[in-house]
């Protein structure tokens, strides 16, 4: 029997996203595949240095590197303790390729990040992903624009449209319903050009190369099913196709990429593929070195332990292949092992050869780490363990060793890092100078920071054992200094930033601050005549960066007693300065970093209020583009947001590497798209967007997740637990002394109603221009919460090869009045920082209470009134905004013959 004839069509409002406008591509090549509108000549920044000029077999240390004869072995005295790989020389530049830093008296030329070659993979350019443009830009950058102006305009808005280079690999659309007329006109040869099939009122259009495995899509006309991204492509012989027109229609001139931001666009400072790196020879050369210690190793370990590393440190991503920012390399003699936790396996897999065995750590019958499945491994007896001792904290190695003892293996620290020694094109390290951070941004000097960490070491009891039979501590007990060496807690005693590492304001150095004096370890060639002086002033000496381990060999402090270090202070400085002289305590620098003064917060304020006026211009150019029938990339749609942050006041670059993710890709809580990889946003399900910016006065970190299509019902019901648990965070009242632990559960008790949960931690701490990661205090530690913490509340939901959702604000701790007031002013609540709204399209509001409606309500509600003086000039996204403050919650319920309309 024939299905009864469908009802009469609506009315063509009652179907927001249909219609016959055309399928219109945002991205799309001007040239050359792989060219651009400037020549690499123009704006590809020469190094100053070759690989061939950096040199390791030269010391600043009193004595010498290596033996000057291979026969000979290798002394195991820890007073010859120098490191190979830190003896560059930092004195062989020339004085013209040194930054020249503004005073930072004036507006026009205060202090630019200005990072060299440090993002992974990546070539330095003129105009990268770095921490903003440096002084030298800024002809280049209006030379450029001059040239954008004196090309052709367009017809319909007077300004160029914006010309981005198609990636090499790019996703083939098909199914679309309709297609733009293709112009003969002023073509230019290409190889490359996007690729649609069998489309409905098709009109000129060209012919293109497909790619093997090309995605499969639904064969709908308004949805495509996201698809599998592909790896290798193959060309056909054939003739060169012209390439793809200009897109003509309605223009907005925020639409429009010219100048520094064209160029970032073309030429991203990421790895163009991931392609499996060749180990093989790697791996051999490695372990012929393990054979050759004093003890042969049977093991090598490489451990990353910070977040964020410079090039020059990245050894685990050059012995395996692996780029992901978490893990641990272990070689023997006959395999070679990469672990690292579930945010990472799936690329893993990719990016790693026959060479390497995954271990899923934290995996159903798998080790929860490396050291158990190192303690737990079954050749592991009677072994000789090599790790750079530098690369494992003093915790780290105690708890190893303990449990390796029993087995008769132990950990040797080989007098160099032997993946230094394979690496032979390694990267210079950086040589960009340092500055200062005005105290408008710190609110406390340096020499007051400094001196409250000398009261705090003259406070601390000797270190006088229980076994002792004096009751009285001898001058060799008493602890008289401290060892910093936590890079941003050094940055911030001493007011002072840098651009060693990627996504941090950090550099790289070592400050030893005893009750009269201060050294400060740091290359000289990073040290201008301002920052000397400023050293001077406040009673810093300064030494370069590799006479820390003589320094400490030789007690150059000249006073009895001991020095305080961290449970997460290298192992080899531990062994430099042995257990006599040094006392473990928990950082009280970490502890004077986390408590933000006022000066501070309301930086914060300032900053996140800036970057959620950037972050609603992103979400209403998104929708828009959307709704006119763009398809748009989740890389896209980050370097998009980038480019509005990069026009905020005090932006310093991105405060981590952009999270940008539509359909499975958001049920990766870690993913970051890449430009030759990258999926299309899709409106059958949610999009995430997790990034933020670095300013001067603040280090941002939002997350919000949106819909552009009709949500299912089974995406609204996680998305208004996901809310739940993020307002029970928000609104949570408590007593002094609790921890963030101990409200974790907040968070996750409306997701466990329905068997619902996810994997990572609720919250952290941040920085105020420093690390988005930033300890002690988070929802995952026992620490309590105080006032002038900061943090992070992040619940989410993922479902696997689905979609994902996450929602993120970051809270300040503060007191707060309560009606009973019970056993006096001890109770504390939270601050919202965070200004975006948070769409309602997805919330189901018979799931909600009374309170949690009005908390939304009153969220977006504070978000218009904050935001709107800042967008008056953007009328779509004061449109944007004043829809999504003062829009009801959920979707109106379907029509009579089961239409559904949404009038939001």
């Amino acid at each position: 029997m024939a299905p009864a004839p469908p009802p009469p069509p609506p009315p063509p409002i009652c179907f927001p996203f249909t219609g016959k406008k055309p399928r219109r591509r945002l991205s799309f090549s001007s040239a050359q595949p792989g060219g651009s509108p400037y020549t690499s000549s123009s704006y590809s920044r020469s190094s100053s240095f070759t690989a061939s000029q950096l040199s390791r077999n030269q010391s600043y240390s009193s004595q010498g590197t290596i033996p000057a004869k291979r026969e000979v072995a290798p002394t195991r005295d820890i007073d010859a303790l120098t490191f190979y790989s830190d003896s560059e020389k930092y004195d062989d530049i020339p004085t013209d390729s040194l930054p020249t830093l503004p005073s930072g008296k004036g507006k026009k030329d205060k202090p630019k990040l200005v990072r060299s070659n440090t993002m992974t993979g990546s070539k330095k350019t003129k105009w990268g992903y770095g921490w903003g443009i440096g002084k030298k830009d800024k002809e280049k950058e209006a030379e450029a624009e001059r040239e954008m102006n004196e090309k052709p305009a367009s017809i319909s808005s007077g300004t160029n449209l914006p010309m981005y280079e198609s990636p090499r690999i790019m996703p083939v659309r098909s199914n679309t319903k309709t297609t733009q007329f293709s112009k003969m006109t002023g073509m230019t040869d290409t190889s490359q050009t996007l690729g649609r099939s069998n489309t409905r009122d098709t009109q000129k259009t060209t012919r293109t190369h497909s790619s093997q495995n090309s995605r499969s899509t639904q064969n709908t006309q308004n949805s495509r099913r996201p698809s599998q991204r592909s790896h290798h492509s193959s060309r056909s012989d054939g003739p060169v196709l012209p390439t793809r027109p200009r897109l003509d229609g309605p223009r907005d001139s925020s639409s429009t990429l010219v100048g520094s931001a064209m160029e970032r666009k073309v030429h991203p400072l990421e790895s163009v593929t991931t392609e499996r790196v060749d180990t093989t020879d790697r791996l051999s050369e490695l372990r012929n070195l393990m054979m050759k210690e004093k003890e042969p190793l049977q093991y090598y370990e490489d451990a990353h332990g910070s977040e964020y590393v410079s090039t020059s440190d990245q050894r685990r991503k050059f012995i395996s292949g692996f780029t992901g920012s978490a893990g641990q390399a272990i070689v023997t003699m006959e395999a070679a092992y990469l672990i690292t936790d579930s945010r990472y396996w799936i690329q893993a897999q990719i990016q790693l050869d026959p060479n390497w065995t995954l271990v899923k750590a934290g995996g159903h019958g798998n080790p929860k780490d490396w050291i158990e499945w190192l303690v737990d491994h079954s050749q592991i007896s009677n072994s000789r363990i090599g790790i750079d001792g530098r690369m494992i904290s003093y915790e780290k190695a105690m708890l190893v060793n303990s449990k390796l003892a029993s087995r008769g293996t132990k950990l040797v620290y080989p007098i160099q890092n032997l993946i230094d020694i394979v690496w032979k094109d390694k990267p210079p390290k950086s040589r960009d100078h340092v500055f200062l951070h005005p105290i408008e941004f710190t609110g406390e000097d340096s020499t007051s920071k400094i001196s409250r960490l000398r009261n705090w070491i003259q406070s601390q009891p000797p270190d006088v054992s229980q076994y002792s039979r004096s009751r009285e501590a001898k001058t060799s007990q008493i602890n008289i200094a401290t060892l910093i060496t936590s890079l941003d807690a050094i940055a911030w005693l001493l007011n002072m930033r840098g651009s060693d590492v990627p996504y941090n304001p950090l550099f790289h150095a070592y400050l030893f601050v005893s009750l009269d004096s201060a050294v400060l370890f740091l290359e000289e060639p990073k040290v201008s005549p301002e920052v000397s002086a400023y050293l001077d002033a406040i009673g810093v000496d300064r030494r370069n960066y590799t006479e820390i381990w003589a320094f400490l060999r030789n007690r150059e402090w000249k006073r009895e007693g001991k020095i305080i270090i961290t449970p997460q202070t290298s192992y080899t400085i531990s062994l430099v300065l042995t257990h006599f002289r040094c006392t473990v305590l928990p950082s009280y620098a970490e502890h004077m970093v986390a408590l933000k003064n006022e000066t501070e917060l309301e930086g914060l304020r300032r900053a996140y209020l800036r970057d959620g006026v950037c972050y609603v211009r992103f979400l209403a150019w998104l929708e828009d583009k959307l709704n006119q029938g763009y398809d748009i990339t989740e890389w896209e749609a980050a370097h998009r947001l980038t480019e509005f942050r990069r026009k905020a006041k005090h932006f310093m670059g991105l405060a981590y590497e952009n999270i940008s993710a539509s359909g499975p890709n958001a049920a990766l809580p870690h993913y970051s798209p890449k430009k030759y990889e990258t999926e299309m946003i899709t409106k059958n399900a949610p999009y995430l967007n997790d990034s933020g910016g670095q300013y001067l006065d603040g280090t941002c970190d939002t997350t919000r997740t949106v819909h552009f299509g009709r949500p299912d019902p089974e995406q609204c019901e996680a998305y208004t637990r996901v809310l739940q648990g993020h307002i029970a965070i928000d609104s949570a009242v408590f007593p002094e002394g609790t921890s963030g632990h101990q409200l974790d559960v907040l968070a996750r008790r409306a997701l466990w109603k329905d068997g619902l949960n996810y994997l990572h931690g609720t919250g952290h701490g941040f920085g105020s221009f420093l690390t988005v990661h930033e300890g002690p205090q988070g929802f995952s530690s026992n620490v309590p919460l105080v006032p002038g913490h900061v943090v992070t509340n992040e619940p989410g939901f993922y479902n696997a090869g689905k979609w994902g959702m996450r929602i993120e604000s970051a809270l300040i701790v503060r007191r707060c009045k309560t009606r009973g007031n019970f056993n006096g002013d001890i109770w504390l609540g939270f601050e919202r920082l965070t200004c975006v709204p948070i769409q309602t399209r997805m919330v189901k509001e018979t799931m909600l209470t009374k309170e949690e409606k009005q908390w939304l309500k009153d969220h977006n509600a504070r978000c218009y009134d904050t935001l709107m003086p800042y967008l008056k000039d953007d009328k779509r996204a004061m449109s944007w905004l004043r829809r999504e403050s003062q829009r009801g919650i959920g979707l109106a319920n379907p029509a009579p013959g089961g239409l559904t309309v949404d009038w939001g």
